[in-house]
């Protein structure tokens, strides 16, 4: 248990019959009338962002929240399969717990967002950046840098993202897997 005292941003607390993280919150004493904290949580399980007030001095449930490494193995019918790299137990994730799956390759390395207390997988987030090949980008015309031209480019995983026009096949990106875009040329 906790009071309002102990937010912080990223805390995660029970709220509603749902589990959400603390991702702004403001304590507020009004001239008149009892402080309060105002607050945006969002869910672990649906993503979406709500506002909440409450009263200074409130109890809330905190719960533990858990990154654990994982490896991923496969895709089938079925959703995306990841081994747990220290018991080497095989998990099954469905496509909308991850947030990026066009990224996914072989052997990455990601981690598994697991409610504590229920063992309940709550996602799948791979690391920030990764490094990917170009498959298939048509040639750059020379000379047509003037403004800040991209073209579509076809990664190793089939994903498509636009890109400067100086890269070229079979080159390496670092893509941004938060924002899903080009970051830059790997060296």
């Amino acid at each position: 248990m906790a009071t309002t005292a102990d937010f912080r941003n990223g805390l995660n607390i029970e709220f509603n019959n749902d589990l959400y993280t603390i991702v702004e919150f403001q304590h507020v004493k009004p001239g008149k009338g009892g402080a309060f904290v105002r607050t945006k949580l969002k869910s672990l399980t649906t993503g979406k962002v709500i506002e909440n007030t409450f009263n200074a001095g409130v109890k809330i449930t905190t719960a533990r929240i858990e990154r654990r490494p994982h490896q991923y193995l496969y895709k089938d019918d079925l959703g995306y399969h990841f081994m747990d790299s220290n018991t080497f137990e095989q998990v099954l994730i469905e496509e909308d717990k991850i947030n990026a799956p066009e990224f996914l390759f072989d052997g990455q390395e990601v981690d598994v967002i697991v409610h504590d207390e229920t063992e309940t997988i709550l996602g799948c987030e791979l690391p920030s950046f990764v490094e990917l090949t170009v498959t298939y980008t048509e040639p750059g015309i020379k000379g047509d840098t003037a403004t800040n031209a991209t073209k579509p480019a076809t990664l190793e995983t089939g994903a498509t993202v636009q890109v400067p026009l100086f890269i070229d096949q079979d080159e390496k990106i670092r893509v941004d897997t938060r924002t899903k875009s080009y970051y830059e040329r790997v060296k």
